[in-house]
């Protein structure tokens, strides 16, 4: 099996929609290592991050994290290695416009 080190996806985040950032390829597993998340406005907002398996439709045991708080013009980095199977979703929400964010992992094909 090769393994790809990389950046799996990165998204500018619109307001109180959960985005799909990144999605496993078929015939491959991924470890997802790390999210970075950045709120690049001048006021608090709260994001959510769920792992939506086999791209279900999202339901309350999918959150892996929900209205966290993100400061001001700030930013906060997870360190996961969350695995994850082909068709397997990683999808963030934001409260407000401006927040970014970027998946770093590895894919197992």
């Amino acid at each position: 099996m090769a393994n790809a080190y990389k950046v799996l996806g990165q998204s500018d985040l619109p307001a109180t929609t959960l985005t799909t950032v990144y999605t496993v390829p078929s015939a491959t597993e991924t470890v997802i290592s790390t999210v970075v998340l950045a709120n690049r406005t001048s006021s608090a907002m709260t994001f959510r991050l769920a792992i939506q398996p086999n791209g279900a439709t999202i339901s309350d045991e999918m959150y892996l994290a929900y209205d966290v708080p993100l400061a001001a013009n700030d930013s906060t980095t997870l360190t996961l290695g969350i695995t994850l199977d082909a068709a397997d979703e990683l999808s963030v929400y934001a409260s407000a416009v401006d927040m970014s964010v970027n998946v770093f992992g590895t894919e197992i094909s």
